[in-house]
């Protein structure tokens, strides 16, 4: 029994909707029953009923596995491509397996980043888009996708012989239902279709849409494909290679090249060939370009499966709807995409080695130990976007060093400052959200410093766990280093000036490299003024020490962090001079590519830099300080981790906890060498 006075509530909203219905066909200027031929599947490309009964066709199987292709190609469509898989992962119920045609530079990104991500019951295998080439590159194609937009058409011949259906994907497109209410429509083919489309959202094959605009032939309107079903099995038996070569030899007899590259062809093909074409609901492929007939096909929220941005101003692109479509999408760009790492109930598969060996370590843990924290943090392997932004490899230089850091968002603001004072190669490794990896984009889009360096790579680790994984951060940023020596700091210093070239001919006059095994010492300063002078040299650098603007990094609070380094005998030093390992040494050096990666137990604040020091040390790395380098360190505010550090004992106890693991394991690796740091560092 419903309470006194919900009717009347029920009737007003009730009204509320069917006003709001009544609107929209007005606006549309067309019955109901056109919007609804739109999404029927057994409708032809003229609106004819091609059947008196519609039978409705089941879903897949639950655990039937879902075949998708995509082709990618680049930084920016790597960055498509993610937010296309996250919004298919939200909705999907069955496993996938993912296809992905790819230059070496998306492959470089994405197979990273799927090794990373660990989703359960995703697989994904790599085509060489490069070998494809040559089978479209005879194509002249005016299309700003270029050969890759072209590469489509070869995917018959491309993926695996036993595969006999798959999905063909844009990565400008953003799913708003379940994948498998589409693979389901693989059912509505009748013995001849072999493509599935939707019809084109707009005027363009009809022609005349400026003085001698003449497309490709078309059927009707044509077919938009960036959303394919293919029965490639049956493509395969058809001839599909010969068929679509001969159609683009044909029409390119009269035709200087394609416009909308294999959208073109497929057309030309489908008017020739109009059985072999299955039309699809248009709400599979919802087209948001400037002048498109979309809204034709909707009537709410609820008939829209994917949208399609097939503008090349994409989001800014003019729509009645499109906040509504910006914001779905948007949703899914942000979207923690660790969140996704679910499991589908009711579908064994086994996960992926590392992330059971994962698994059970974590089962392993002790959830009351103090230092727990710690542990699973350790355990913890975060996402990796690698070279999240357009950037170009440095030539080849003997004796060139790039710039290592690690920051988070709050050090964003130290970018366009070390870009300033750094010209060289630089790797940054940036732990983020994925909010606030959008956040990041924008701030390098729009800031003509950073923008205008594209020999900067910017790797984003996804945020996850508890504590910063500081040094699996800058081991990201370490390994992606590709000039022969990596110069390891911090965001928040500004190395001199003229640091760049005086390493690289530091480099070559020590003869380092095969001859001579060294890290390269970089006295570190400190001011505490948000705003000063920077020294254009030492000698100024010195008048600023004197003058009490400048000090010694960490003189205050930690000098044996530094003290090593003898800045006494810098102050008069001309040439390089050695100094000695000591407990806590954490100079900033400059030493091969291939060195010890950082010790990634130690998370948070303290002992990560140290850690390393000791290791190059128990390698025999030699330290040298360079007389005329230096970098300086600014004041900003203390980050969440150091603050906790100061204020917690069990922070404390857990860090020497680490240090105790770390020097045992230097005893089983180095035996009797590693007595000289468990020594040094039991010394009051």
């Amino acid at each position: 029994m419903l309470p006194r006075g919900r009717p009347r509530a029920l009737g007003a909203a009730a009204l509320l909707l069917l006003l709001l219905l009544i609107g929209f066909l007005l606006f549309d200027g067309r019955p109901r029953e056109a919007a609804a031929r739109d999404r029927d599947p057994q409708t032809d490309h003229r609106g004819h009923n091609r059947s008196d009964c519609v039978l409705l066709r089941p879903l897949p199987a639950k655990c039937e596995l879902l075949h998708v292709a995509i082709v990618c190609a680049g930084h920016n469509s790597s960055r498509d491509v993610v937010t296309l898989v996250k919004s298919m992962l939200f909705y999907r119920k069955n496993p996938l397996h993912l296809h992905l045609v790819t230059d070496t530079v998306a492959k470089n990104i994405l197979e990273t980043l799927f090794h990373t991500w660990m989703v359960p019951a995703v697989w994904v295998s790599f085509h060489d888009a490069d070998e494809l080439k040559p089978k479209v590159s005879w194509v002249p194609n005016k299309h700003y996708s270029g050969l890759y937009g072209l590469m489509k058409l070869v995917l018959p011949g491309v993926l695996p012989p036993a595969l006999a259906r798959v999905v063909v994907l844009d990565t400008d497109v953003t799913f708003a239902s379940d994948i498998a209410e589409l693979w389901a429509l693989f059912a509505h083919f009748s013995d001849e279709q072999v493509i599935g489309l939707v019809e084109n959202q707009s005027d363009w094959y009809l022609g005349n849409l400026w003085r001698n605009h003449k497309p490709w032939p078309a059927l009707g309107r044509g077919f938009n494909t960036g959303v394919i079903l293919l029965r490639l099995d049956r493509l395969r038996q058809a001839g599909w290679e010969q068929m679509w070569k001969l159609t683009a030899a044909q029409e390119l007899r009269t035709l200087p090249a394609t416009s909308l590259a294999d959208q073109d062809i497929f057309n030309a093909v489908i008017k020739g060939h109009p059985a072999l074409v299955q039309p699809l609901p248009c709400v599979w492929n919802v087209q948001l370009s400037d002048h498109t007939l979309a809204e034709r096909c909707y009537l709410e929220v609820a008939d829209i499966k994917v949208i399609h941005w097939n503008s090349p101003k994409k989001l800014r692109v003019k729509n009645k709807h499109v906040e509504f479509f910006r914001n779905h999408y948007l949703t899914f760009l942000e979207y923690n995409g660790n969140l996704l790492r679910r499991e589908l109930f009711g579908c064994p598969s086994p996960p992926p080695p590392e992330a059971e060996q994962l698994q059970q370590a974590v089962a392993q843990l002790n959830a009351g130990d103090a230092c727990f924290e710690f542990r699973l943090q350790q355990l913890t392997v975060p996402r990796v976007h690698l070279t999240f932004l357009p950037h170009e490899p440095p030539p080849s230089r003997p004796n060139d060093v790039t710039l290592v850091a690690q920051l988070s968002m709050d050090r964003l603001q130290m970018l366009e400052a070390l870009c300033r004072h750094w010209p060289g190669p630089m790797s940054l490794a940036l732990y983020l959200t994925d909010a606030e990896a959008q956040q990041f984009l924008h701030f390098v889009e729009t800031s003509a410093v950073l923008s205008a360096r594209q020999d900067v790579a910017y790797h984003v680790v996804y945020r996850e766990g508890p504590l910063y994984p500081i040094n699996q951060v800058r081991n990201v940023a370490l390994a992606q280093a590709l000039t022969p020596y990596v110069f390891l700091s911090d965001v928040d210093f500004l190395p001199a000036y003229s640091l760049y070239d005086y390493l690289r001919a530091s480099i070559e006059q020590l003869e380092l490299g095969s001859r001579r095994k060294a890290a390269l010492v970089v006295p570190a300063f400190e001011t505490l003024h948000y705003r000063f002078s920077f020294p254009s040299s030492k000698a100024e650098l010195l008048a600023l020490l004197d003058a009490g603007s400048l000090y010694t990094f960490r003189y205050h609070e930690w000098p044996q962090g530094q003290a090593p380094t003898d800045y006494a005998r810098w102050r008069e030093a001309q040439a390089p001079y050695r100094v000695q390992w000591a407990a806590n040494y954490e100079p900033y050096v400059v030493v091969p590519r291939d060195c010890p990666r950082y010790d990634p137990r130690f998370v948070g604040f303290g002992w990560n830099k140290v850690a390393h020091i000791v290791e190059l040390d128990a390698q025999g790395y030699e330290l040298l300080v360079l007389p005329e380098a230096f970098t300086i360190h600014l004041p900003h505010t203390p980050s969440l981790d150091s603050s906790r550090f100061r204020s917690s004992t069990t922070y404390h106890d857990c860090l020497q906890a680490l240090q105790d693991e770390f020097h045992q394991d230097l005893s089983r690796h180095y035996g009797a060498a590693a007595l000289k740091y468990l020594t040094a560092l039991q010394q009051p």
